[in-house]
């Protein structure tokens, strides 16, 4: 059955003019698009090869041949940004997936049935939250060794609780409503109620946040490729590249500031569209205006 959201008294055409009307949403949306077909390109072409090390061009300067420079190894900064963009995107875009394929049905599921199973999936929640993603990572690391692969896992993990809260916390918001009584009085399950009606009535509220676990997600994939437990060399990473720089830093400042400003620039970008997805989408904002 095809999902789909009624939004009331707004078309389409509406809400995509407002869209484009909203400073957050179109400053954020140019960020993120410019940063995944950034990420695209690299797959295709990047001006230097980043596993080719040219020891005689160490730390140069940004200039013409090397718009942000080169690092400790000769290799080219702005390739290796291309290159650790993809690998930051699709570490927290599968670990937001993740979440949210495990988070959101067991949030809806828990306020569908109430009661003992309710607190019961809480308290569970409420235990693997107490682990952040880093010492998740720290403990598959121990196991499994260090690699993007396990660190999609513990940034997945860690985003499971969250998205299990905000879809409980909707979901519980919309089962009182007079249309859910109706869809009760007409004999539909509570699974099927939670399909047809309550996640198409929180879509929004999972969007909204999806879109900031995925800033969080690169800041996370940053983080444990600075610890070392992410993305493994010769693969350039965000965050490695920052802690590669971080002895460097007189001489060779760009090699930190250039991969930092990513970062930044990213996760500016996406807080910023999903807040303008949250302002246009928002019932109480559309009437405000």
């Amino acid at each position: 059955m095809t999902l789909h959201i009624d939004i009331p008294e707004e078309t389409l055409s509406g809400i995509l003019a407002k869209a484009f009307r909203n400073t957050a949403f179109v400053t954020g949306f140019v960020i993120t698009v410019l940063i995944l077909v950034m990420a695209v390109i690299s797959y295709l072409w990047t001006p230097y090869d980043v596993t080719k090390l040219i020891i005689a061009d160490k730390t140069q300067g940004p200039s013409l041949a090397h718009w942000f420079g080169t690092d400790h190894f000769g290799r080219d900064i702005l390739s290796m940004i291309m290159v650790g963009a993809r690998n930051s995107i699709a570490v927290a875009l599968v670990a937001v997936g993740i979440g949210m394929g495990v988070g959101v049905p067991l949030g809806a599921f828990a306020a569908a049935r109430g009661g003992l199973v309710d607190e019961a999936l809480m308290r569970v929640n409420d235990l693997v939250f107490a682990f952040p993603a880093l010492l998740s990572a720290i403990m598959i690391t121990a196991i499994f060794g260090p690699g993007a692969v396990n660190a999609i896992i513990a940034i997945g993990i860690f985003n499971i609780p969250v998205f299990a809260r905000v879809a409980r916390a909707g979901a519980l918001a919309i089962w009182p409503r007079e249309f859910i009584l109706a869809a009760r009085a007409a004999g539909k399950s509570s699974t099927q109620i939670s399909i047809e009606h309550v996640l198409p009535n929180i879509a929004t509220l999972l969007l909204v946040q999806g879109t900031i676990q995925f800033a969080l997600g690169i800041l996370a994939e940053a983080g444990l490729s600075y610890l070392g437990l992410g993305a493994q060399p010769p693969m350039p990473s965000w965050g490695r590249m920052l802690f590669d720089a971080q002895t460097r830093m007189v001489v060779a400042p760009w090699m930190a500031i250039f991969p930092g400003m990513a970062i930044v620039i990213t996760v500016l970008g996406l807080n910023l569209l999903g807040d303008g997805i949250a302002d246009i989408l928002d019932p109480k904002s559309r009437r405000q205006r």
